[in-house]
């Protein structure tokens, strides 16, 4: 099993790295870990994201079936996140808002696309367990 040392990793096409590094460190807080000519990676809430320069990124931003993000363990955190958003004026598909109301996998989720279309999704179940 993975442990706390252990880094999911997720590589992503990207436009410009100079955007990308302005999206993802400058808006939503990730730490620059590396540049490079072809490629920047960040620490990306705990776990690896590249965005490798390339160009052919997607057209316009959809989130199904690809998207990646964080979900979150506690609401705070969740919370925090959005109020981030809301106040750095990032670029959002949908929410936040509530999916699945009424069910036991309901959760708040918020959708944000960054320069290069790429989907990213932060939630948080209102039940723990369903986190995975």
């Amino acid at each position: 099993m993975r442990s706390t040392h252990d880094a999911c990793h997720v590589a992503i096409p990207a436009r410009d790295l100079d955007e990308a590094v302005e999206f993802y460190v400058f808006g939503l807080g990730a730490k620059l870990a590396r540049r490079y000519d072809d490629r920047v990676t960040f620490d990306f809430f705990g776990d690896q994201l590249v965005c490798h320069l390339c160009e052919d990124v997607p057209a316009e931003a959809v989130a199904y079936p690809r998207h990646f993000g964080v979900s979150f363990a506690r609401a705070e955190d969740f919370d925090r996140l959005v109020r981030l958003v809301e106040f750095r004026k990032l670029r959002t598909l949908s929410g936040p808002s509530i999916r699945f109301e009424g069910t036991a996998e309901q959760h708040r989720t918020i959708f944000l696309a960054d320069p290069s279309n790429n989907v990213i999704e932060f939630k948080n179940y209102d039940d723990p367990r369903l986190q995975y």
